[in-house]
Parts: structure tokens; sequence; C-alpha cells
């Protein structure tokens, strides 16, 4: 994280003042809405049931037309690539800018990850339960807060300038972001005059902590795939044939085990570090292990300042695989082992030069001759926010004021992969990513969870630019 400029706190105007007392009333209200989002098992995955994502884009289609705000509020799908499948609903509502005034576009998504396995989680996933300071759910952070920090952000500017205010506003909910936005781009290009804007919003990201507000400059990239090694026709007899017939699990082992060198670094020649970052600030291992929650003696992998690893450095992960289960296994040499790849790829590398350079290594060091076969394979691009634009400056202005602590610049491990789209179909637009999670949300994992207070402090950063931004001329 990076502090940059320095951005006081500013004098409230009264519409600043009404904004303020708004979210603060509403805030009830607002959680209650949010709680039942998550009652929603939206699981955007092929596997799941679709009909799921469609009753919460009918839920999120309604409190946005509820606000009052809009002009038009629609449930629209987009084709997946060149075929005739289409990805699943997202939400779309606009109105226009009046005055010569700028317009902004609030993205979020409502579908989520799956919960897992249920015995994991110390509340049931998709039931919201409220502990101290903290919401539990599937979605209660990613993204169902990032929906309705923009729901209650227009609700308030509605409640203190009324629905006649000059800001153009689009509000763009996707329903697949956790499956990989498979018809994004497609429908950026089938909505792009409704989706035109000079500042897009993305709450999709985190927070240094629960005081401190971020707005987030890097991301990297990521590469996934399925990867599987085959070594036998069939499966044999692992005491008949065992010590000279190469089994598929130990190709694939030894196969993995290439990837990274003692350290735990990437050593795939060609897969790179960012070369041009700046020194990150100091992250102790103290902290780290904390939020990364390490067991004792388990130690950090890689090399540099850890937040350089983080932000700066690939990485590759095995996330899944496809073996018999140790309850299910039996004395057998197997023929064929697949795994999931994810990798995440260094801001300042395309994604296809990274991919290249795993697949030219995942084939060049098969062992014992094994067969190598590559699929399912998705990309996604790095970013770097260029902040010297108005609108950094006016968010991390208001990001300041809500939370009463001076915001700052940070990088983040994680990979929104669509914000190329976003910079290819509105290259002259401003993106800011912003975000409800801290380091204890646990996005993705059992006991997903968010900070309220954070969620608060959120609404009100993003509702108090909107007003600001509803008084700016000359976009």
């Amino acid at each position: 994280m990076t502090n940059g400029q320095q951005t006081p706190p500013t004098e409230p105007t009264a519409a600043e003042e009404a904004v303020r007392s708004s979210v603060e009333a509403a805030l009830p209200s607002t959680v209650a809405d949010l709680a039942a989002l998550v009652r929603i098992p939206s699981v955007s995955w092929s596997a799941f049931d679709p009909a799921n994502v469609a009753a919460s884009a009918d839920a999120v289609a309604t409190l946005l037309r509820d606000t009052g705000a809009f002009e038009s509020v629609e449930i629209k799908r987009a084709p997946i690539g060149d075929g005739e499948e289409s990805g699943q609903p997202a939400v779309l509502a606009t109105r226009a800018a009046k005055n010569g005034r700028p317009t902004v576009l609030l993205y979020a998504h409502h579908d989520v990850q799956p919960q897992g396995k249920d015995e994991d989680w110390n509340t049931p996933p998709f039931e919201p339960t409220v502990r101290g300071d903290r919401m539990y759910g599937r979605g209660a952070a990613d993204d169902k807060a990032g929906v309705m920090a923009h729901v209650a952000s227009v609700r308030a500017l509605v409640d203190a300038l009324g629905n006649d205010f000059d800001l153009g506003l689009a509000v763009f909910i996707e329903g697949e972001e956790e499956f990989g936005s498979r018809s994004f781009a497609n429908f950026l290009e089938q909505n792009k005059a409704a989706l035109e804007a000079d500042v897009i919003v993305v709450a999709d990201s985190d927070n240094v902590d629960v005081d401190t507000p971020a707005l987030t400059v890097s991301l990297r990239g990521n590469v996934t795939f399925r990867l599987t090694v085959s070594t036998l026709e069939h499966a044999s007899h692992s005491g008949m044939y065992g010590g000279a017939a190469p089994d598929a699990m130990l190709a694939m082992v030894k196969l993995l085990a290439t990837l990274h060198d003692d350290n735990g670094s990437v050593a795939v020649d060609g897969f790179t570090a960012r070369s041009d970052a700046a020194e990150p600030p100091a992250l102790s291992e103290e902290q780290f292990r904390e939020e990364a929650a390490l067991l004792d003696g388990v130690t950090p992998i890689g090399t540099g300042p850890i937040l350089s690893r983080m932000w700066s450095q690939p990485t590759i992960t095995v996330t899944g695989i496809d073996a018999p289960s140790v309850a299910n296994a039996s004395n057998t040499l197997l023929p064929s082992v697949s795994v999931r790849i994810s990798a995440r790829v260094a801001p300042g590398q395309p994604a296809a030069d990274a991919y290249a350079a795993l697949e030219r290594h995942l084939r060049a060091n098969a062992p014992f001759g094994a067969h190598v076969a590559i699929d399912d394979v998705d990309t996604g691009e790095a970013f770097l926010v260029d902040t010297n634009g108005w609108a950094a400056t006016e968010a991390k202005r208001a990001m300041t004021d809500a939370w009463g602590k001076e915001a700052v610049e940070t990088g983040i491990g994680g990979s929104i992969p669509f914000i190329a789209d976003l910079v290819r179909e509105f290259p002259e637009a401003q993106i800011l990513v912003t975000g409800v999670e801290d380091p204890d949300s646990r996005a993705h994992s059992p006991n997903e969870s968010l900070h309220l207070g954070v969620f608060k402090r959120a609404i009100l950063a993003e509702a108090l630019l909107l007003a600001r931004l509803d008084g700016r001329t000359g976009a």
C-alpha cells in the first residue's frame, strides 16, 4: 500500500450532511436487504441450479427500481463467445446525465462461489448470521455487499437531493463473475451505449484493515486450465506392475514439483515478475502469518518483501484434483490424473505470454514420457490504475471523509480479469477499484464475513463521491 498524495478531510456541504444522515438512518434496512440477498444461493457455476441466479437477479432489479433513481432497469443476458449459449442474467439500470454532469458506471456481481463443505462453516452458509461486528454467509462480502453498497449509495443520493439530480448513472450487476465472466465482453459490446461512462466504480476489492480505506491500483492477471497426465491405457494392479510401470499420479506429482524452486518461488522460464514496481511498504511476517492463517512452524514461501510476493510476482497453485478419494482408493496404478491449475500473472506480462510459458514448461518436463493434455483454458489480464485523474482524487477524498482516516493506494494479489474488457470498450473512462472487504473477510472460503463498520463507511464514501460528482461539470 502507498499513501500517495495526502487527501485531508473537507468541510461538508448541506447536501453531504444530508447524505451522511441518510446512510446512518438507512443502515438497518440496508443490512436487512443484504441478508435477503445472501439467503439466495446464487452460485453461477454450471453444476448448480441456474434458477437461483435468476432469483438473485430479480431481487437486485427490484432493489434498484425501488430507489426511484433510474429511467430503465432491465435483466439482460448476452451470448457466451460466438455460440448460442447465453450467460447468466445481469441487471442493467440507467439514467441519463443532465446539464453537463458526468456519468458514473457502478459495477458489482450478484453471483457467489460455491459454499464448499457445510461442515466447514460455523453457521449455515446461506443463512446470514450477525455475530459481533460481522455478518457471516456466502456472498456477504464478495460481492453482495458490493451490490448493496451501490444500492444504498444511490438511495442516499435520492434521499438527499431528490430524484431529479443531474448526475448520470449506470449500474451493471453481473451474474457470472465467479464463473469467469464468460459473456462479459459480449454484454459490454451489446450494451455499450447504455454503459458508457466517465467514471467506472468496480466494487469488488478490499481494504487495508477495518479502519483504513483503500483504492486498489494494482491487480494481477490470471491463467487457469485443466492439466491431464496419462501414462497407461488402463488401470493395473499396483502389486503386479508397480515399480516398473509409471502410474499417472507419480508422473503428475513429479511434474507439478518442477513448477517451483526450493523456496516456493515460481520456476518457469518466461513467467516473469513485475520489474518496474516500486518498493512496497513493509508487512511484518507476524501480521502476514495471522492474516494468512499459517499454522505454527509453517514458513512463508518466495523471496523479497512479502507484499511484493503478493502484488508483483507470479504464482502457480493447484486448486483441484480428480483422482480416487482416500476412502475409495484401491491398490491400482492410475492411468490418468487431472488437476486444475490457477496461476496469477504479474502486472506488465500479457496473460497469453504467461500461459505459453507454462504450457512449454509442462510439456518439456513431463517425466517418463507421460502424455500431457491441457484444456479448459481461461486467461485474464493484469491491471494498473492511473491515479492521476480527477476521479481518483475525488474518490480518495470521499474515502478520507467517510472513514475519518487517510485513504491509501494498494495492490492486491487477486485478479479482476474483466477490467481489461472495460478498458478496451471505454478507453477514456477513469476506473476506480473499491471494495467492502478486509483481511478477515475470507472471501471464497468457509465462514466468509463482512465487517458491518466497513460496510457502512464504504457506502458513505460512495454516496459522498456521487453527491460531489453531481455538482461537477466538464467531465
